[in-house]
């Protein structure tokens, strides 16, 4: 499927984020939100970093975009995300309200929006956003399998 230019240039902010959890040795996940054609929220994993599990790509995004436009709907956002989000996050996209999410590539152990469930897309809530997957599939996927990679290698 072919987006529009603006969807890859904020899946790219995303892959920016993933690659600044690279760095700092965190699973390579990134996240940016965008209201009006603007980023208002950034995020990438930084469970290692903050002894918190809970401390997400988007879960430090949508608390940046909450804080930013000062209220807990987002629901006039894009949440660009470069791997599928997991239950957790699922919830807490749906929880805000976010009208369009962009993932780059489906995660086959954790994912909550098409490989294990689909959260996003069930009729069961009051919200249910336009779901959109595959921008940067291969480049996420390859900063992912570089992460795991380094770590098995550790581990030898």
């Amino acid at each position: 499927m072919q987006f529009s230019e603006h969807v890859y240039k904020f899946m790219y902010s995303a892959l920016m984020e993933a690659e600044n959890a690279l760095a700092k040795n965190e699973v390579p996940i990134g996240a940016v939100i965008v209201h009006d054609n603007r980023i208002i929220g950034r995020g990438y994993n930084q469970t290692e970093t903050l002894k918190d599990p809970t401390a997400h790509a988007e879960m430090i995004a949508i608390t940046a975009a909450a804080y930013n436009l000062q209220t807990k709907f987002l629901d006039e956002c894009e949440i660009y995300i470069t791997a599928e989000p997991c239950i957790m996050c699922s919830g807490a996209i749906l929880l805000s309200r976010i009208k369009t999410i962009y993932f780059s590539t489906f995660e086959p152990k954790f994912g909550a929006a098409g490989s294990l469930f689909n959260l996003l897309e069930s009729d069961k809530y009051n919200h249910k956003p336009k779901v959109f997957s595959g921008i940067y599939s291969e480049e996420s996927k390859a900063l992912l399998e570089q992460f795991f990679k380094s770590k098995r290698n550790v581990a030898k």
